[in-house]
């Protein structure tokens, strides 16, 4: 009898893991099988050669680009080389990116830049909000752009219990946001368990100097986030839940759920285009490469455009797709006028002419 109930407990056991190992592989759209679909006049950005995990642009064309990620479980391309934030002009007719300087008293050589936000002042003063994973910690950093020097002035870093594993962030003014939290644990064992079993434990805080709250959660791995142009809608990227949560926002900060999108790829981070409200979307078709990184195998990149999310039928369209050829791990795909940005992970980027 005793036999009978072991087997039949390691018999459950098999089958619990055997189901977690499909939907984890679901989850990452492991295998997943896809074609080269690219745009004909695309060029790799001379300049970046060790990642573009995030592009923001400015009404005027200038383009921030975070660049050298380095995230545990992901490869990098310059594991010793400190982070930097990237700016490009995209009005000049031959854009080449710059390192910007940051001013003194940052540390610089911990420097390891994530999700980025733009904000523009009452008094046309920029600030530039990045996650940054310094020693592998989670802080956000609050810069205030310099133009005429093409610099950065650090003004604060910022800490909080609530926010222990900061991906992505979306600026709401000179010292509010909203961010995610794309993992409940931090350390790296916990956080491969966490997602092999399909917790929703991650979340969206809202954070202000008087105030720090959750506002969302649920979600697989909260990632991308972004603000509607007329700012009553922040779009969600549950990279693992291969979908966008898009949510009401309210007065008093607080997030209403409204639907889940669907897209059926792993979706990274968002880009809301300022003039018609389109979404575009960095992907990655196949994150299982991603993670297991094969040169012989390489990941693959993937950029979808979304129309009247807001709508019943939204229109959901595959823009571009590389086999990792030219780039691998596309995370980001941001527009100014006519261009297409995409950058990635870990590898170059591209800018096309639409």
């Amino acid at each position: 009898m005793g036999k009978l109930l072991a087997l039949a407990i390691v018999g459950v056991l098999g089958a619990l893991i055997g189901e977690r190992l499909v939907a984890f592989r679901y989850r990452l759209c492991a295998s997943r099988e896809y074609k080269p679909k690219r745009l004909p006049n695309c060029h790799l950005i001379k300049g970046i050669e060790t990642g573009s995990e995030d592009i923001d642009i400015l009404p005027n064309g200038l383009a921030f680009i975070s660049s050298g990620l380095k995230y545990p479980g992901l490869k990098s391309l310059a594991p010793d080389r400190r982070g930097e934030i990237l700016l490009m002009d995209l009005k000049e007719d031959n854009p080449r990116p710059v390192e910007l300087r940051i001013s003194r008293g940052f540390d610089l050589a911990s420097f390891n830049p994530h999700g980025i936000s733009l904000y523009i002042g009452d008094d046309d003063t920029v600030y530039l909000y990045v996650v940054n994973h310094p020693h592998q910690k989670s802080t956000v950093e609050l810069f205030k752009f310099v133009e005429d020097d093409n610099s950065l002035v650090h003004l604060k870093t910022i800490k909080h219990e609530l926010l222990p594993s900061v991906n992505d962030i979306v600026a709401l003014g000179p010292d509010s946001f909203y961010a995610t939290n794309d993992h409940y644990f931090t350390e790296l064992i916990l956080v491969y368990l966490e997602t092999f079993l399909g917790l929703t434990w991650t979340n969206v805080v809202y954070y202000s100097p008087k105030e720090v709250k959750e506002v969302a959660s649920g979600f697989y791995s909260a990632n991308g986030i972004n603000i509607s142009p007329d700012g009553k809608y922040v779009y969600v990227a549950d990279v693992f839940g291969l979908s966008i949560h898009i949510f009401e926002k309210h007065e008093n900060l607080s997030l209403t759920p409204l639907k889940v999108l669907p897209v059926d790829t792993v979706v990274d981070n968002i880009s809301v285009d300022p003039n018609t409200g389109d979404l575009w979307l960095g992907c990655h078709p196949d994150a299982m490469k991603l993670i297991s990184f094969d040169p012989e195998n390489l990941p693959g990149s993937e950029v979808l455009r979304i129309q009247d999310i807001l709508s019943e039928k939204p229109i959901v369209t595959q823009v571009y797709v590389d086999d990792g050829s030219i780039i691998q791990g596309s995370s980001v795909a941001n527009v100014y006028d006519n261009q297409l940005l995409i950058g990635t992970v870990f590898h170059r980027a591209v800018r096309c002419e639409l």
